[in-house]
């Protein structure tokens, strides 16, 4: 899959040191001109759904699930590649220098109505719920919400980036 961007989160981040490698998929659904996307009602931005690819998981099976969990979708199938985005960060853990996330970015299709989430506790804590949008009124609110907020939120510049693709 193709790179999109390379994006350091920190500055003097040891690319050569013990890394934390986390994979995940994230969902580009167009429907009717809008796109779904999760809003956070705690931080007032917007995510692709997706998330982490657990063991044994292809990207596939890690995709539907996560549309599933977070949008109370099914998926009908990966009609193509966007691109991947790589970030890095200090890792939290003491016994790693590195924390390196890998987005894989599928454009998907959908059937039926959205229905029941099943949440973990974290995104219920962060009021997550599926959200129809026009592409840029998402980029428009993630943008603000980045210029305000701090650093803490390091995946909204990511998903402005992949907002920007879509609009070009």
């Amino acid at each position: 899959m193709k790179l999109l961007k390379t994006i350091y989160h920190e500055e003097n981040i040891n690319l050569q040191g013990r890394t934390i490698l986390r994979e995940a998929v994230r969902g580009i659904i167009f429907q009717e001109g809008n796109l779904l996307m999760v809003y956070s009602s705690v931080n007032g931005d917007y995510k692709f759904p997706g998330g982490g690819i657990d063991a044994g998981e292809s990207h596939h099976e890690a995709l539907s699930r996560e549309i599933r969990e977070e949008c109370g979708a099914e998926m009908k199938q990966i009609i193509g590649e966007l691109g991947k985005m790589i970030s890095y960060a200090h890792a939290l853990e003491e016994d790693f220098d590195t924390f390196k996330m890998t987005s894989y970015y599928y454009f998907c299709k959908i059937q039926g109505e959205l229905g029941a989430l099943a949440l973990d506790d974290y995104e219920k804590d962060l009021g997550f719920h599926p959200k129809w949008v026009d592409v840029k009124t998402a980029l428009e609110t993630n943008k603000k919400v980045l210029a305000e907020s701090n650093p803490a939120l390091w995946w909204v510049g990511r998903e402005i980036f992949v907002l920007e693709r879509l609009l070009s």
